[in-house]
């Protein structure tokens, strides 16, 4: 059953939105949390409840939506939009009075106090919270930080990409029908509208995106000393460990396969390069044609389980990047379908312009180190990325990458799959990121945890 409210309050237009009525919004979202409304459990968890209905309820008109802007198949965006923030919910409705309980001290930490004295830690919401969704997963990643912020009892202002016009079109119509509209509002449009938004004052900012955005963000963020989490990328890099056998290539590579071409390649968690060793590589090579025909067919344009680039600009981008290196196999675009096949790239050099930037896209450059030390090396030689990926049936190359690398997250055997893992932090480290969420780690993120301690009088 769909909860309807008036939608005037809550969702603003573009096109009429000017810095007086950032303004004016924020204070009002200010406001309804002065009031007390977001800090009840039972508000919290009704939020939660009604944004799942949402999800629930609209799942189609959502992939529409998706597959309008991304050409993104309805089954990925069950799964990695819709799906997957709906146990990001559950996940936090189940646990979500645990996570807020008060944390006594032990009495043995009192040591010096007057009998009696009792001491301890308690979550209390932040207040009001401006998120900003990128437009590769425009639902997952604008959703699952709102339902962290509304978890930890803050009014939340959102702002989804003007990228994906009609996914964020979908968003403003839906979340004013099933939320609060006192405490949650969406902002559509594009920069001038994202910078009047920054020139508020905001209780903590929290930015899915690029470095160079995050950077406008965080000096924003400045003016007010507001916190903030940047959740940006990077390239994240794979080793592939030597001594393989032929089946457990073919295994890495349907694998890796299957996290790098999702989306066309546009997620940010995503495989950028791989490095082996030049016995492995070409093994690794043709396992990976096999595995991309095995997902998407001998034409992956044809094929409605693969993506295209979001628009032209960054079709542009990417396609450029194919004149890094040797083209492996795949290598055809197609600029008025915004088509870029899935395609593997060898004899790249590291200062090729593939390996100068992330990637964003369906190219996986395949570079050749001598074994692990090198790869440790390169990999240490540039930015701490978001991910880190292993395959490898060795534990002390397991133990070497955990200890010498630094990276957001480390993941052995499957690439991607730690998102899914609720109880894990998801965030990056360095130029990939600031903060972190998922689960309790999102309670965390927006809140602030307060310290109390009660001394006796008497």
């Amino acid at each position: 059953m769909t909860e309807t409210t008036e939608t005037d309050q809550a969702t603003e237009t573009a096109a009429e939105f000017t810095a007086e009525d950032a303004a004016a919004l924020v204070g009002r979202l200010r406001a309804a949390f002065r009031t007390g409304r977001t800090k009840p459990l039972d508000w919290r968890v009704r939020q939660l409840t009604r944004l799942r209905d949402l999800l629930t309820e609209n799942r189609e008109a959502i992939a529409d939506a998706v597959h309008a802007d991304l050409h993104k198949p309805h089954a990925e965006t069950y799964a990695a939009e819709v799906d997957f923030t709906v146990r990001e919910i559950d996940h936090t409705l189940e646990n979500l009075p645990e996570w807020l309980s008060p944390q006594p001290l032990a009495a043995g930490a009192l040591t010096g106090l007057p009998d009696g004295s009792t001491a301890g830690t308690r979550y209390e919401p932040l207040g009001t919270v401006l998120v900003i969704a990128p437009w590769n997963y425009p639902v997952q990643l604008l959703l699952a930080p709102l339902a962290g912020a509304l978890a930890a009892g803050n009014a939340v202002l959102l702002k989804p990409s003007e990228v994906t016009p009609a996914t964020s079109a979908a968003m403003a119509a839906l979340v004013p029908r099933y939320l609060d509209p006192d405490a949650v509002a969406v902002v559509e449009g594009g920069v001038p509208e994202t910078t009047a938004l920054l020139a508020q004052r905001y209780d903590h900012i929290f930015y899915t995106g690029n470095g160079a955005v995050g950077r406008i963000v965080m000096r924003a963020a400045a003016e007010h000393l507001t916190p903030v989490t940047l959740e940006l990328g990077g390239k994240s890099p794979v080793f592939v460990d030597r001594d393989l056998d032929a089946a457990t290539v073919a295994a890495v590579a349907a694998r890796l396969a299957g996290a790098k071409f999702r989306n066309a390649g546009q997620t940010c968690v995503a495989p950028d390069y791989v490095l082996t060793d030049p016995k492995t590589a070409p093994a690794l090579v043709r396992a990976l044609g096999e595995a991309v025909a095995e997902l998407f067919g001998a034409d992956p344009q044809s094929s409605p389980a693969y993506g295209r680039i979001v628009n032209q600009r960054h079709f542009d981008r990417v396609a450029a990047l194919l004149g890094s290196g040797t083209t492996a196999f795949g290598g055809r675009t197609d600029r008025d379908d915004l088509y870029i096949e899935p395609t593997a790239l060898t004899g790249v050099r590291p200062d090729e312009p593939v390996m100068l930037e992330e990637i964003f896209g369906p190219v996986l450059p395949v570079l050749t180190v001598s074994g692990l030390d090198e790869a440790i090396e390169f990999i240490n030689d540039r930015d701490k990325p978001l991910a880190l990926y292993g395959f490898t049936e060795d534990d002390t190359t397991r133990r070497r990458l955990a200890d010498e690398t630094s990276s957001g997250g480390l993941g052995f055997g499957l690439p991607m799959a730690h998102l899914r893992v609720s109880e894990l932090p998801f965030g990056g480290v360095g130029e990939s990121g600031l903060g972190s969420y998922h689960g309790p780690y999102s309670i965390a993120t927006f809140s602030h945890r307060k310290a109390r301690l009660d001394v006796p009088l008497g």
